[in-house]
């Protein structure tokens, strides 16, 4: 066991054919052939050349893409190629959310292969015995790893809100922090990755944050998504992240950082190189 293969998890080697989609002849996403078939029934908007696909209308602003966007994605909905649709928007971009194109809704991202942003927020306690961690396991009902260890905050960040705004609405609703402890949150950097997932290709950045907690804080969620929380010491965190795979697939980045940014991975392991670099496989 390693820290280094849950790196290699979210970064497998990708050998299945994807088709590059095009806006303005700027790369945004790509597509898995079999969910790109499903495009083809929308020749005024999407034009497939040279193995790539096109976006086909002329001078089309900012609103007029994301209301025709969200027209195919309802229509594909509706017709059970992707999920229920969730009404909360991500940017269409090739590099950072200032850049965006358009907003497509959240569920509809990874079928178009779109960079998506969230951020994760490490809630540690400093005691006698040392640094330990909260942790949250997620509910059962979430379509995604359901019971699985997470990070004490995690969400995706959509489009509309900024990264501040954002962290004081995910710490209250996941974790019951007022306005005033999320703010002392501290930013500590990003995470990059890049994996092919049941619904498509995941060019993910993860925007990262330390907060130190007094001992007397206690989480509490607010919207249903987390089961429990519990306060582990770092030694444990670091055992179930290098033994197991109790953690959701991206929180073991989260932690690994955690771990090396606070000197509990060591320049003396032998993958200590590799793990620096490995968390950040792509410039945003």
């Amino acid at each position: 066991m390693s820290y280094l293969r849950h790196i290699h998890a979210c970064n497998p080697q990708i050998e299945e054919p994807l088709l590059p989609w095009l806006i303005d002849g700027v790369e945004m996403g790509h597509l898995r052939p079999d969910f790109a078939r499903h495009l083809t029934t929308y020749p005024d908007i999407f034009r497939f050349y040279q193995d790539a696909i096109h976006w086909r209308p002329n001078q089309t602003d900012f609103a007029e893409r994301s209301a025709i966007l969200g027209k195919v994605v309802k229509e594909l909905s509706q017709a059970q190629h992707i999920p229920p649709l969730l009404g909360e928007f991500y940017p269409v971009t090739a590099s950072g959310r200032e850049s965006a194109l358009a907003v497509i809704d959240r569920v509809a991202a990874g079928y178009f292969g779109l960079r998506a942003f969230g951020q994760h927020l490490n809630g540690y306690v400093r005691t006698d015995d040392g640094i330990k961690m909260w942790v949250g396991k997620r509910a059962q009902d979430r379509q995604l790893y359901p019971g699985a260890l997470d990070n004490m905050v995690a969400g995706g960040v959509p489009y509309g809100l900024s990264l501040a705004q954002n962290l004081v609405k995910e710490c209250y609703e996941e974790a019951g922090m007022s306005e005033d402890l999320a703010r002392q949150a501290r930013p500590v950097g990003v995470i990059t990755y890049r994996r092919l997932s049941d619904r498509g290709l995941r060019p993910d950045v993860i925007y990262c944050y330390d907060i130190e907690l007094s001992d007397d804080f206690m989480p509490e969620n607010t919207d249903g998504e987390v089961e429990s929380f519990a306060l582990l010491p770092i030694d444990e965190i670091a055992r179930l992240v290098h033994q197991t795979d109790q953690f959701k697939l991206n929180c073991n980045l989260v932690v690994v950082d955690f771990l090396l940014r606070h000197g509990f991975i060591s320049p003396d392991d032998p993958d200590y190189l590799a793990i620096n670099q490995g968390l950040r496989q792509f410039a945003v």
